[in-house]
């Protein structure tokens, strides 16, 4: 039997308190890929890179698709040329939101008071308007991820056309996020909150 009055020797840490107080601390480590990773991708395919994560866009668009584009972009060319309002671009264009977020458009505008944003390979911030033509392939990148991404880093307006669906959502930024205004179908007109005076009859977008 141990005499309690024994002297008693160093107390001893439990195994689990050594192992917490000798463990070596390790930074988290972000896999995230970057604009500089995008950059040497030597590929002929077009990606982008949404919260760091590389995505290969979608083969060729199809002809419909390419029409109502190319009817989006002339309507908004026009305007905009003729308002001294800015410059209109169209995919392929990166368009650096982020280290982690790079994106290409259907479509964009930039005001003319921040065309200091337009570099000569790239564009380095959110434009003003953003346009993307859904695909079945897309639609659910677009109208969440892109989205949120889009709002996130300050677009102030975005439109989202689904040719499928003959029709065209227009969201606005409300200083949190991307907010619908309103979804725009055949037999009516498309007004722009920031382009104000702007109409877009949607018949003729989708004529076939």
């Amino acid at each position: 039997m141990r005499d309690p009055d024994a002297k008693k020797g160093p107390d001893i840490p439990e195994a689990a308190d050594m192992v917490k107080e000798t463990a070596p601390q390790y930074a988290p480590v972000d896999l995230r890929l970057t604009y500089e990773d995008y950059c040497r991708i030597s590929s002929g395919e077009r990606y982008e890179l949404l919260e760091g994560d590389l995505r290969r866009m979608t083969p060729a668009p199809s002809v419909f698709h390419q029409e109502v584009s190319g009817r989006i972009e002339k309507a908004l060319r026009q305007w905009i040329e003729d308002h001294d309002l800015g410059k209109v671009y169209y995919s392929p264009i990166d368009v650096v939101l982020s280290e982690h977020n790079v994106v290409q458009p259907d479509i964009l505008y930039i005001s003319r008071e921040r065309l200091g944003i337009i570099k000569e390979a790239y564009i380095r911030g959110a434009p003003d308007l953003v346009v993307e033509i859904l695909s079945p392939s897309t639609a659910e990148l677009d109208q969440v991820t892109k989205r949120r991404i889009y709002g996130r880093y300050g677009v102030r307006e975005f439109w989202i056309v689904d040719p499928d669906g003959r029709s065209i959502e227009v969201a606005a930024h409300n200083g949190r996020e991307l907010a619908t205004v309103q979804v725009y179908p055949v037999g009516t007109t498309l007004v722009s909150p920031l382009l104000g005076g702007f109409e877009l009859e949607i018949d003729g977008v989708f004529r076939i």
